[in-house]
């Protein structure tokens, strides 16, 4: 199945630790560029991340950013921490004998001394535990708008396909009319310089001609083409550079068919053919 590579998607959960939510978002390009976002608390889940997403995706440049809101109680909540109280006081107690004067702190002094009061941490532990399942959701539910985006430029792709086709078609059944207009316009341009109307020369002229017209091979090319394009849009792989090559292919027979074209309905067939493998073109540059 094919995947497109412009995709969003967004997470939330909340428990008791607060509420977590990952945003991905992912657009085009040649290949993957992740640029990641994380609250300095969970700074340790870069690597996890990565290669998360490293294992997910193939192509695009992917924006991914985690928010955390704490519970209520889950950090903030302040703790004393008693062994270094317990050494402020016996410091105290030893500077007082010092300098021969007794002193005693009371609670509110020793509670503006930096490090006496301390903000419980979160459980990291099942915070990050909790933040990747979540991402491991989010991971999935971007999968899943990739691959029916996917499906939806695929479609376009396959009607454009058929378009093609049937110009290749139209041209193939305008050639034999193409060639006796040839035929037609030489037998006039003889009589004209009032030559001798020498049938062997007129028939070598118009194989020059026909020579010079012939856009088999290119019809046959542009057919190939086509079917190779089908068959990639059905594989179960990352197919955009694969096709970005096709596309780059039919452009080239149909700009031959438009400098060998000297009738206006195949020149018009050449022009549709471009603008049908441009629209393709522009397509495909969004999938993996």
């Amino acid at each position: 199945m094919i995947k497109s590579m412009t995709a969003f998607a967004r997470e939330t959960r909340n428990g008791e630790l607060g509420e977590l939510t990952w945003e991905l978002r992912t657009v085009n390009h040649r290949f993957l560029e992740p640029h990641i976002r994380l609250p300095e608390e969970l700074r340790a889940l870069d690597v996890p991340v990565r290669a998360r997403l490293t294992d997910s995706l193939r192509r695009g440049k992917v924006d991914c950013s985690l928010r955390y809101s704490p519970a209520v109680g889950a950090v903030g909540a302040l703790r004393v921490n008693k062994p270094f109280v317990e050494q402020l006081l016996t410091a105290g107690r030893e500077v007082s004998e010092l300098v021969g004067r007794p002193y005693e702190p009371s609670s509110f002094e020793l509670l503006r001394w930096p490090g006496v009061l301390q903000e419980q941490e979160p459980d990291l532990d099942r915070l990050t535990a909790e933040a990747l399942a979540l991402l491991d959701t989010a991971i999935a539910s971007l999968l899943d708008t990739r691959a029916r985006e996917g499906e939806r430029l695929g479609q376009l792709l396959r009607d454009r396909c058929a378009r093609l086709q049937e110009s290749v078609v139209r041209v193939r059944a305008r050639m034999p009319e193409v060639l006796e207009g040839v035929r037609a316009r030489l037998g006039e341009r003889l009589e004209q310089l009032k030559a001798e109307l020498d049938p062997l020369r007129l028939e070598q002229e118009i194989a020059l001609a026909a020579a010079r017209l012939d856009v088999d091979e290119e019809m046959d090319r542009l057919e190939a083409h086509v079917a190779e394009v089908l068959e990639v849009l059905g594989r179960d792989e990352p197919v955009g550079r694969r096709l970005d090559f096709l596309m780059q292919e039919l452009n080239r027979e149909a700009n031959t068919l438009g400098s060998k074209s000297s009738d206006v309905a195949v020149t018009r067939e050449a022009v549709e053919m471009k603008v049908l493998i441009e629209q393709m073109r522009e397509q495909v540059q969004n999938l993996e």
